[in-house]
């Protein structure tokens, strides 16, 4: 979706979920979510870039059948010239399709302002999906006047009205605003319920509260690890990193250095540079694979060439023999 503004996990700054052991922990960037820039509020619910075959009809409200079918379709003039009527009638499935045609530029060029206007007269409406995206364009000012207080009533209306994207921004949004612990309980309550939805976002952070005991909840490891299974299964690859991590080591459950790596290699071979750094040590110390030192060094010399320093795995990389560092080197561009 256009015009949604980055949301960082504000929990993280007061939580340390992957308190791992030293072994694996020492993944020296300075920050070992190495997953980029990707907000939840460029995804949809699951976690996907949002394309038109994958939109959930239930997102527009009461969707109108024609406008919305020739939308599924790819007939985005279409659908656009079937909507606006019914817009103008005052229509709220016709006013928020009729914005996502404009937000998006589909079949016609971009017009931030002319979303802004069919996303507001549709959130005025209680349409959830409209709510949230008219406050995303308060909170950035580039289509409609900044204003953060208005977006933070309206956040709260569209997560009250069920959209999982809108409960974990304003989950997000509480914890930036307000200090203490009743903010935090009162934030975890959003955070569930977008978890309990499939956002992945909000299934890591409630890994991190039930990890630490957050906001009211006591210190669960075991069902942090549940909510890491939970994010990870999507492909959220921090969570793959940490189960990973949590599987091999034992923490919230029983052992499983085989389904660990599995999920290190996972977020390894997503470009997770930490999962990158951490695969090399199992490689490296045969934990969950057989002990392969070349596979171990490629696995290291891509995570230093991200700007990940690990003062063991450098020791380990001058042990080795020239034709050992030529063959992992060789390895490593393959790896790419």
């Amino acid at each position: 979706m256009a015009y949604r503004i980055p949301a960082r996990l504000v929990l993280a700054a007061a939580l340390s979920l992957a308190a791992a052991p030293a072994a694996l922990a020492q993944d020296a960037p300075a920050s070992e979510d190495a997953r980029g820039d990707r907000p939840a509020a460029e995804r949809d619910a699951l976690g996907r870039p949002p394309t038109a075959d994958r939109i959930d009809p239930e997102r527009f409200g009461e969707a109108p059948d024609a406008a919305y079918g020739a939308f599924q379709r790819g007939l985005y003039i279409t659908a656009l010239n079937l909507a606006l009527p019914r817009a103008e009638a005052g229509d709220a499935a016709a006013q928020t399709l009729a914005a996502e045609i404009y937000a998006r530029g589909l079949g016609v060029p971009r017009d931030g302002e002319a979303a802004a206007r069919w996303y507001a007269r549709a959130a005025e409406q209680d349409v959830a999906e409209a709510q949230f995206q008219y406050a995303l364009m308060l909170l950035d000012g580039r289509y409609v006047d900044k204003d953060a207080e208005r977006a933070f009533a309206l956040m709260r209306e569209a997560a009250e009205n069920g959209n999982p994207l809108a409960q974990f921004n304003y989950a997000q949004m509480i914890l930036d605003r307000e200090a203490g612990f009743e903010s935090t309980e009162r934030a975890v309550r959003y955070y569930e319920m977008a978890a309990e939805a499939g956002l992945p976002d909000a299934q890591y952070a409630m890994a991190q509260v039930h990890a630490n005991g957050a906001g009211g909840r006591p210190q669960d490891e075991a069902a942090a690890r549940r909510w890491l299974a939970r994010a990870a299964r999507q492909g959220y690859d921090t969570a793959q990193l940490d189960l990973g991590t949590w599987l091999v080591e034992g923490r919230g459950g029983e052992a499983d250095p085989e389904a660990g790596f599995a999920w290190l290699k996972r977020a390894a071979e997503g470009g997770n540079v930490a999962a990158q750094n951490r695969l090399a040590k199992l490689y490296r110390a045969g934990v969950g694979t057989e002990p392969d030192p070349v596979v171990a060094a490629a696995w290291y010399v891509l995570a230093r060439r991200a700007g990940l320093v690990d003062p063991t795995l450098e020791g380990f990389m001058e042990g080795l023999t020239p034709e050992q560092r030529r063959a992992a080197i060789e390895q490593a561009n393959r790896l790419r």
